[in-house]
């Protein structure tokens, strides 16, 4: 994050002593990014936070990825994928190259165990549900349609309120808003979507009592992903204040401000996150393209230089009649593929002045390979559907609505 906050207890000056009533010396830790390059935040902890009395292997889910070849257009039906309940444990990999991971879970109403992604920051779309993130900076309370961005090695456990539908991006590099949104000194400017006013981190300080807690945490080695299960002699949640412009926030989709124009915008346009070779897009609600000879549907586009995936979360998709797309649907469009509209939703789209959709998208710069989750729902006629030869397959029959990015 580019904007200051402090919470709880802390010294006048940073790197000084801050004690308790009793006399004891709280530990001061430093949180940063970037080998103290960018963007931190300093902890005041209770214990130590380098204090470990045991290191186990944790299994991961698999991780196995199978490469889109030979090339095709993909349709996964996420809510037909059966997963764990657990926030984090029962995540399946639908989506995933070394740059970014998607995966989805349907949670139950159980806590997560305590986790931390020491790969990269996970930004969380709540697609379903409301309920707590617990984290050493504080809780962050989620709903339907909130991005709950979660820094690289953050301490934090999920706590559902109501069984939840969670949407992972979980990056190998750090997320945030994108550079052309923001000031030279990080402030988002007038041009961008949304502002920081619209960002809600921790309220106040959350701590609790423990001694040999387990932390599931996710890192890398040469081989690749892997899962640890480290054992801490005091509760990583004994940070008594913090403050610096690193913590855990949530933006909620009805915030963003659509930019929209006299004709068809291109994606770009949608961006509200991005990452490294990897943005993230969001396509909501809005009124269209008010230029007499507009065609609100997008023109018929090849992804040169990125995969495309589209995440269907509400609204009207009845323009991909014949392509088997739906609320809980997503769409890979692979680069080398040219993808668009149905053919009959281009006439359909004439005069049309209101999209009612919403859809999260992931372009990414490097090739998606499918995970075992993904895998396990892919509807296998999809491919062919603009040809007219998938299930259900309308041809051109001009139907009334449509859908403004695919």
């Amino acid at each position: 994050m580019a904007h200051y906050r402090a919470l709880g207890r802390l010294p006048r000056q940073r790197h000084t002593q801050l004690r308790d009533d009793d006399g004891h010396l709280f530990r001061e830790e430093l949180m940063g990014e970037e080998g103290f390059s960018s963007d931190s935040s300093l902890l005041y902890r209770r214990g130590v936070p380098s204090a470990i009395t045991d290191s186990t292997v944790w299994e991961l889910p698999d991780q196995s990825r199978t490469p889109n070849h030979p090339l095709k257009p993909r349709h996964l039906k996420l809510h037909d994928l059966s997963t764990g309940t657990c926030p984090v444990e029962g995540r399946r990999l639908v989506l995933g190259n070394n740059d970014v991971r998607l995966t989805y879970v349907v949670t139950g109403t159980d806590p997560s165990p305590l986790y931390r992604n020491a790969i990269g920051d996970e930004c969380v779309f709540v697609e379903s549900g409301t309920g707590v993130v617990e984290t050493v900076f504080g809780v962050v309370p989620y709903r339907a349609g909130d991005y709950v961005v979660v820094p690289r090695a953050t301490d934090h456990r999920w706590v559902p309120a109501e069984p939840s539908r969670l949407y992972a991006i979980e990056a190998n590099s750090h997320i945030h808003p994108p550079k052309r949104y923001l000031s030279r000194f990080g402030q988002l400017l007038e041009h961008a979507p949304y502002c920081e006013r619209d960002l809600h981190g921790p309220a106040e300080t959350f701590q609790a009592d423990g001694t040999d807690v387990e932390v599931l945490v996710k890192h890398r080695t040469s081989a690749g992903i892997v899962g640890s299960r480290l054992t801490y002699a005091t509760h990583p949640f004994d940070v008594v204040g913090w403050d610096g412009c690193l913590y855990p926030y949530t933006f909620n989709i009805e915030d963003y401000m659509p930019i929209t124009g006299k004709v068809h915008q291109p994606p770009p346009v949608h961006q509200v996150f991005e990452g490294w070779n990897f943005v993230i897009c969001n396509f909501l609600p809005r009124k269209v393209d008010y230029h007499d000879l507009a065609i609100p549907v997008p023109y018929y586009h090849s992804n040169v230089d990125s995969d495309e995936v589209m995440f269907y979360v509400g609204g009207d998709y009845e323009a991909r009649k014949g392509s088997g797309i739906g609320i809980g649907s997503i769409s890979l469009h692979p680069g080398g593929h040219a993808h668009g509209p149905q053919p009959s939703a281009i006439e359909a789209s004439l005069g049309v002045q209101y999209f009612d959709e919403s859809a999260v998208m992931v372009d990414t710069f490097a090739p998606l390979e499918l995970g075992e989750g993904g895998l396990s729902v892919e509807d296998p006629a999809y491919a062919w559907t603009w040809a007219g030869r998938g299930p259900d397959a309308a041809g051109d029959d001009g139907g009334p609505a449509v859908y403004s990015n695919s």
